[in-house]
């Protein structure tokens, strides 16, 4: 992870080599809410579930436990969650 003066969690050359290691085929997943950007957290893949009718503040794709015919992995992009 880089953090040039607390600013940032990653470059493009960082995220590159941690996405390359990881299978080619997974859809890519973000969280958010509200407006603005924020840093992410370490990339993973999760199991996913798609639950397009959720609220907006839902999002549309859910984390969950157990895989079943209407789950699939992603890879993840959590975004770093302040507090002020």
């Amino acid at each position: 992870m880089s953090n040039e003066n607390g600013k940032f969690y990653f470059t493009v050359g960082e995220l590159i080599e941690i996405l390359k290691s990881m299978p080619q085929d997974l859809p890519v997943v973000v969280s958010g809410y509200e407006s603005g950007y924020e840093n992410f957290h370490q990339p993973s893949i999760m199991t996913m579930k798609h639950q397009p009718d959720n609220p907006y503040y839902d999002g549309q794709f859910q984390r969950v436990n157990e895989e079943n015919d209407r789950t699939f992995k992603a890879v993840a992009l959590p975004r770093v969650r302040r507090d002020d």
